[in-house]
């Protein structure tokens, strides 16, 4: 997917937050100090933010000692890009839930949508994470693959709105109105993380699900209905 830059956590420190205190314990002897690893680091992005996230303080708190990691990860680069990776399949995983194939195209463009803002909410720093092309490698094979992945989504369904078959490459139409719909989505995701729709979702009743609601509408009028052959 296209790497959104980030100039800053959308995360600060709470006044008299309290810090975890380092785990201790024997150093991993099984295979699976990987994917230890991989869930103290998403713990830590959940708590302190991608500042607090090193490769040290990951290990500290898988309990291991912070030189083991490096034959997996190489670097703090390397453990967010596999960390990324995990968030992407999770992210295709959730859009993918929203669809119905029995549902026309359109409809399950919207439903995409759905998912993508469900996703972002329900993990917001791992989305940021996702989306901050300086801190990842997308050379890594494990995170252009997940990424992918999650791209083809939404280009599935693009061409299924206009009735166009599979193929390896996008057309240039294709590929424009998936920026189209892609820009969308996320932009109104930004502004949701961001709190700057805050004021104006609390005019309307029901503003727990407006965010939902809206995305989903602005997708279908603005290109489910729009998306046919050109």
């Amino acid at each position: 997917m296209t790497r959104t830059k980030r100039a800053t956590s959308h995360k600060t420190p709470q006044a008299g937050k309290k810090r975890r205190p380092a785990k201790r314990g024997a150093p991993y002897h099984h295979g699976s100090l990987r994917e230890a690893m991989l869930r103290a680091a998403e713990s830590i992005l959940e708590q302190d933010g991608i500042r607090g996230l090193t490769l040290r303080a990951a290990a500290r708190e898988a309990g291991v000692s912070h030189a083991a990691p490096k034959n997996h990860f190489g670097d703090v680069k390397g453990l967010l890009s596999d960390l990324a990776a995990v968030g992407f399949a999770r992210f295709r995983a959730v859009m993918e839930a929203h669809i119905r194939e029995s549902d026309p195209a359109p409809t399950r463009l919207e439903a995409i949508g759905r998912g993508y803002v469900t996703f972002a909410r329900t993990h917001p720093d791992l989305f940021l994470l996702m989306f901050r092309s300086e801190r990842l490698d997308f050379t890594r094979p494990a995170l252009q693959s997940a990424a992918d992945a999650a791209l083809d989504v939404l280009a599935g369904t693009v061409r299924a709105v206009r009735d166009e078959p599979m193929q390896a490459t996008l057309t240039l139409p294709q590929a424009a109105q998936m920026v189209v719909a892609w820009s969308l989505v996320h932009g109104f995701t930004m502004l949701l993380l961001d709190n700057r729709l805050k004021q104006l979702i609390a005019r309307f009743a029901g503003r727990g699900h407006v965010d939902l609601a809206w995305i989903g509408m602005g997708i279908r009028d603005k290109l489910g209905n729009g998306l046919g052959r050109e």
